[in-house]
């Protein structure tokens, strides 16, 4: 968790998701990212007493430097992960998934497509049972705990149903569609063509550059007993390079596709 890469995947991570999503999307990720941080910051050296710099004793409790900034870089660490998480959530389609992974392992990728496919579905779906369950009275948040285990329960019953009835509706589906049948052909939106060959080329060569630098520890920080980094160097300086072309690649990629797109309709 060097603070130099933290910094450079958080940065980067918040900026992609503010171009997917929207500013507005991004304030009420941030409402959770930001507790969370703190809650992490906070808790980490009230429980890690290691370190050698004391900053606060109460009683027999020492808070020290060391594990204050250990718990910082530990928040930073989940906010960019939960950020490019939202990010792929927002990019990966089910077909995408399948297209990538879909002759490698047809079974897995078709299981996993299909979840990603179903929770964001179910939970669409929870809502709308439940708003028509208020509209008849039956409200969750308001009455006796005794009327709100039954409404409760008879949410759960009907999503239940309904989730029964999916499974067999899409099983009569893939069945009437010839999955599983020998010889059978399937259909790509998608096509890989050299350009999309040569960016994955680079963005595995940046990718190896990373790996490379982190193995040989010519990144690397150690937070105890004190806080001790590798000495600037070139080749650290360059690995730090490949990191944040690396991280701002996609976005690098997406405005020059947008870019390309206005300047073709400004033709029209």
């Amino acid at each position: 968790m060097h603070p130099v890469t933290l910094c450079i995947s958080l940065i980067s991570a918040l900026l992609y998701a503010i171009y997917l999503n929207g500013i507005k999307s991004l304030r009420l990720t941030l409402l959770v990212l930001v507790p969370m941080m703190l809650l992490a910051a906070i808790i980490n050296p009230l429980f890690n007493h290691l370190g050698n710099t004391v900053l606060i004793t109460v009683g027999s409790l020492q808070i020290t430097l060391e594990s204050t900034l250990y718990g910082l870089s530990t928040a930073g660490m989940l906010a960019a992960v939960i950020l490019w998480f939202s990010c792929y959530n927002k990019i990966m389609t089910s077909d995408k998934f399948t297209y990538l992974f879909g002759k490698i392992i047809p079974s897995v990728s078709l299981i996993i497509s299909m979840t990603l496919r179903f929770i964001p579905r179910y939970l669409s779906q929870m809502k709308k049972i439940t708003y028509a369950q208020q509209a008849i009275g039956r409200d969750l948040n308001s009455g006796h705990l005794i009327d709100r285990i039954r409404s409760g329960g008879d949410i759960l019953s009907i999503m239940v149903t309904w989730a029964l009835e999916n499974g067999v509706d899409t099983a009569d589906s893939m069945r009437s569609r010839g999955y599983g049948l020998k010889g059978r052909s399937s259909y790509s939106l998608y096509k890989l063509d050299s350009r999309d060959k040569l960016l994955a080329a680079f963005s595995l060569y940046l990718a190896i550059m990373v790996i490379v630098g982190i193995a040989l520890r010519l990144i690397s920080i150690s937070y105890f007993p004190w806080i001790t980094l590798n000495p600037f160097s070139i080749p650290a300086l360059l690995i730090y390079l490949a990191f944040l072309l690396l991280c701002l690649f996609p976005l690098l990629l997406d405005g020059f596709e947008e870019l390309k797109w206005r300047s073709s309709r400004s033709r029209i």
